[in-house]
């Protein structure tokens, strides 16, 4: 039988509280999970780890999700990265300037779990 390697899920998130619950949440379903704290930070650690999957936060120090997204997406090694975006900003335009910036898809804060897990297990099916 083959083993599956476990897939790697990079979270770019600075609330401590979101970071762990997100954390809790997606190793207790057998994902290995890195974190960034701000958006330069999420750019470095996408290129050096190549992770399956973004969950990028929008509103972040140092450089927001949206640059974060756009740097990655022009990057050879890491164009091809899924990147989520995680939001509160729900508000009219934002799902379009988050999806031009190159993220696949958004799910807003606060989130339903079976919602959350369902969203991450179909993006990582396909790999």
């Amino acid at each position: 039988m083959e083993e599956t390697v476990p897939k790697t899920i990079l979270l770019v998130e600075d609330e401590p509280q979101n970071l762990k619950l997100f954390r809790d949440i997606l190793q207790f379903r057998g994902y290995t999970t890195i974190e960034a704290t701000d958006g330069q930070q999420g750019v470095d650690m996408a290129k050096k780890y190549l992770p399956d999957l973004v969950l990028m936060d929008i509103k972040l120090p140092v450089m927001d999700g949206i640059a974060a997204t756009k740097i990655l997406k022009q990057n050879e090694a890491t164009k091809d990265i899924i990147i989520v975006a995680l939001t509160a900003d729900a508000m009219p335009g934002d799902k379009e300037k988050i999806l031009a910036a190159g993220c696949h898809d958004y799910i807003s804060k606060p989130f339903r779990l079976h919602v959350f897990i369902e969203k991450i297990n179909e993006y990582l099916a396909g790999d």
